[in-house]
């Protein structure tokens, strides 16, 4: 079964930036950032994704993909 992987660890590493100071910047809690971190979100709002977009000079498709469950990454 296919579903929505968020990629945000590889961006953050890329970037190094820690999760804490990306939270600052987008203005979510550490905590709401941590569960979109570790796929455990089950959405996000767009100005979530913009924001997030903005401070890690990406595009949306960098941060998510759509693939089996089960692959690795």
């Amino acid at each position: 079964m296919k579903t929505i992987i968020v990629n945000l660890d590889i961006m953050m590493a890329r970037r190094r930036i820690s999760l804490g100071e990306l939270a600052n910047r987008v203005g979510i809690t550490q905590a709401n950032l941590s569960i979109l971190k570790n796929n455990k979100a089950k959405a996000i709002r767009f100005s979530t994704l913009e924001a997030l977009c903005r401070e890690l000079d990406c595009q949306p498709a960098d941060l998510l993909s759509y693939e089996e469950e089960d692959s690795p990454r």
